[in-house]
């Protein structure tokens, strides 16, 4: 297995795909269960938010470095409508679908770190990281 993972995200299919292979990364490099589970549930719901929102997207599951300490970055990419409200959108609760409003605040709170950036009609790109 590499140590960069791309999925282009199109279907309910390539988010399984997209889960099981961060997952996979995660496992190589030592994160615990539930550090794998938490993982596989941000790809989820980032790969989840392209699909109803942009239609299509890639993420991007990757091993970084700080120190001697490893972790792995998802970044979630699309070239769909934005966001327009990012500190609205980090709420919880806040939700422009018939969602419960917990995709991007969960991924918050499950992840070491998340950084949005999005431009109106250009698209959204989110990076997460957790480290090990």
């Amino acid at each position: 297995m590499d140590d960069e993972i791309r999925v282009s995200i199109a279907s309910d299919a390539d988010i399984v795909i997209a889960r099981q292979q961060g997952r996979a990364l995660a496992e190589k490099l030592g994160f615990s269960a539930t550090d794998q589970t938490i993982i596989a549930t941000a790809i989820s719901e980032v790969a989840r938010n392209i699909i109803k929102f942009a239609k299509h997207g890639e993420i991007i599951v990757e091993v970084i470095a700080k120190s001697s300490i490893r972790g792995i970055r998802v970044t979630a990419r699309d070239q769909g409508p934005g966001i327009a409200d990012i500190q609205l959108a980090l709420q919880d609760g806040y939700t422009t679908g018939n969602g419960l409003g917990m995709g991007l605040p969960g991924c918050k709170r499950l992840m070491d770190e998340l950084e949005i950036k999005s431009a109106k009609g250009k698209g959204t790109t989110v990076t997460m990281k957790k480290w090990a």
